[in-house]
């Protein structure tokens, strides 16, 4: 898929999931609808969902794809790390990434996006895989992070 192309089509996701959330349903059910939506209309995403903080640990939560780890082991792995720099990470190799957490040996790069509150604190992430290496740039970090504005917004 083409710069272009990937672009139009985050534009349709975006504009869908605005129409989708118009009536600010809670963050368990934004998250669900937005982890559905990513999931079945980008190809390359093989596992689309969140994790949260709960107490100090972060917590799967509504999520498409495989078997997901329930309890990411703290600081360890690219979702701990976007946590404590509250800034999105592109991984395009996941196996060079140190601390890497394997839920799924079939993933192959990753991105992960920073899910803010009103207070513009973080309380959790946008967690993306690929069965392909390098599959995310400069416009999934856009996007991505713009979507996940909808869980406050």
């Amino acid at each position: 898929m083409t710069g272009k192309q990937k672009t139009g089509r985050y534009q349709r996701i975006y504009k869908q999931l605005a129409e989708l959330l118009k009536n600010k349903p809670n963050p368990v059910a934004s998250m669900a609808t937005i982890a559905a939506v990513l999931h079945h209309k980008m190809d390359y995403f093989f596992w689309t969902g969140f994790y949260l903080l709960d107490d100090g640990k972060l917590i799967v939560g509504p999520y498409q794809g495989s078997l997901a780890c329930i309890n990411l082991k703290k600081g360890t792995g690219v979702c701990w790390a976007v946590i404590n720099t509250a800034k999105t990470i592109v991984v395009p190799d996941v196996q060079l990434f140190p601390g890497h957490i394997a839920c799924d040996s079939r993933s192959k790069s990753e991105i992960v996006v920073p899910v803010k509150n009103s207070y513009g604190d973080v309380i959790g992430v946008i967690d993306v895989d690929s069965e392909e290496h390098d599959s995310f740039d400069e416009i999934d970090s856009e996007w991505l992070e713009k979507i996940a504005q909808f869980i406050v917004s």
